[in-house]
């Protein structure tokens, strides 16, 4: 039997609340909680971090940004005038099955360099259709200082106009519009992917198709345009959600649907700055920026027609397990050269065993603010993000939250269990020896 092909979708700061299958009551989401019933629905599954550029380092390398050098304490992700991008030592995702021979596809938002020398291209991928970074950048300066500064522009939902926000679209290494037609993006997105497999059916193939909403500014087609309940976050959450279906049917009239693993999930959590233009993070605390998990914690469905076994799992996951794990459906050996952050999910998602991941670290840049360990988090530093939840405070001692009993984080159980403590700090003190960081690519912009 061929490998199974592979698809990641990737939504750009939708929240974990934002699909109803995870408990929104107005936005409609059939495809995806069809996705999780004949799937896994996985409650207790993280993003590397919580905001675009090292999130997407994260699932592609299958290692803490820190180690590519793609976070920073200066600029927390990648912007036009951004000098650097992902280095091309670190090994990637598509670079990974190339040697199992798949064909592979990046398709929508990629953020990981603009430069040509960082497109996908150059990153193992045969193909490329997307923009290089977020939808809301490239705002003309006119238009900035006419409304005060970037701010003031995205949030009046009266400046979603396609020509405020100069964003290219390229197609392999080469410009195709400027400005990218927004209010079409995600269907277009959707026929390329349907393209794509069709023109592979019959060789192994990998597909990372990361939308880039309902990130601001929000845009929807005609399709779907003011059919939700939810407004218009609701329109382009839905939108997505009907691509999805397409391309479940395409891989069923394609006849490949049982041999097709497909993953649908986050990039971070929601953009809560914008009140109803950004998503809602359910009952988790915060969002998009911080390491509560509102922020990092993430809506994520496996799906895998009659391969894995149907469910709800509440074991921790994240999408640098994913490195891992299609290495293992691809028969292609882990690199030995360098340290990964990444576990093997197939026996929770063939088997269900139990899963191999007890810790999980929260970076907000380079450094380390939280610690998950089995049932319990310390949070040595907290910082709230876009003027929300409070400034930053070291924590001594740490506070300490059993999130099985309260994934909210409401109730700080420290005095409690100061031995849990005690057992996270040898964690962090082992990681933290261990610990190489690569050299910043983020922070250069411009003339500096």
């Amino acid at each position: 039997m061929s490998p199974p092909n592979l698809i990641i979708i990737f939504a750009d700061d939708l929240g974990y609340g934002d699909l109803s299958s995870f408990g929104h009551p107005t936005i409609k989401t059939p495809n995806l909680d069809r996705m999780a019933a004949e799937g896994q629905k996985w409650t207790n599954f993280y993003v590397g971090a919580s905001v675009c550029t090292p999130s997407r380092a994260a699932l592609l390398t299958g290692r803490l940004p820190i180690r590519s050098g793609m976070s920073s304490n200066k600029n927390r992700v990648l912007f036009p005038d951004s000098k650097h991008g992902l280095p091309s030592s670190e090994i990637t995702l598509a670079e990974q099955l190339k040697n199992a021979d798949y064909t592979t596809a990046c398709i929508g938002k990629w953020h990981l360099g603009h430069k040509e020398e960082y497109l996908p291209l150059q990153h193992g991928f045969d193909y490329y259709f997307g923009i290089p970074y977020s939808n809301d950048m490239d705002i003309p300066q006119a238009l900035l200082t006419e409304k005060g500064g970037y701010w003031e522009v995205v949030r009046d939902p009266k400046n979603n106009r396609i020509e405020n926000f100069q964003v290219p679209l390229l197609q392999n290494n080469t410009e195709i519009e400027r400005p990218a037609n927004q209010n079409n993006i995600t269907k277009r997105y959707t026929e390329e992917t349907l393209k794509f497999i069709q023109k592979n059916r019959d060789k192994p193939f990998f597909i990372y198709l990361a939308h880039n909403l309902p990130h601001i500014p929000l845009f929807a087609s005609e399709e779907t345009l003011g059919k939700s309940s939810r407004g218009l976050y609701g329109d382009v959450v839905e939108e997505i959600d009907l691509g999805v279906g397409r391309i479940l049917q395409t891989l069923k009239e394609e006849g490949l649907d049982k041999n097709t693993l497909v993953v649908f999930t986050s990039d971070n959590g929601p953009w809560l700055a914008f009140n109803e233009q950004g998503g809602s993070s359910g009952l988790l605390k915060a969002g998009k920026g911080t390491t509560w998990e509102g922020g990092i914690r993430v809506p994520t469905i496996f799906w895998y027609p009659e391969k894995i076994i149907p469910g709800v799992v509440d074991q921790i996951g994240s999408t640098m397990d994913l490195f891992h794990t299609f290495s293992n459906l691809a028969g292609v050996p882990l690199p030995k050269d360098r340290i990964l952050d990444s576990y093997d999910l197939t026996p929770l998602l063939f088997h269900k065993q139990k899963g191999v991941r007890e810790e999980l670290f929260y970076y907000r840049g380079t450094e380390l603010y939280a610690v998950r360990l089995g049932d319990f988090k310390a949070h040595f530093i907290t910082q709230g993000e876009y003027g929300q939840f409070g400034p930053k405070v070291i924590q001594n001692p740490p506070l300490l939250y059993n999130l099985n009993h309260d994934p909210s984080e409401q109730y700080d159980i420290a005095e409690k269990y100061p031995e849990v403590i005690e057992k996270i700090k040898k964690v962090v003190e082992v990681h933290q020896d261990q610990m190489l960081a690569g050299e910043d690519q983020l922070k250069s912009r411009g003339s500096e």
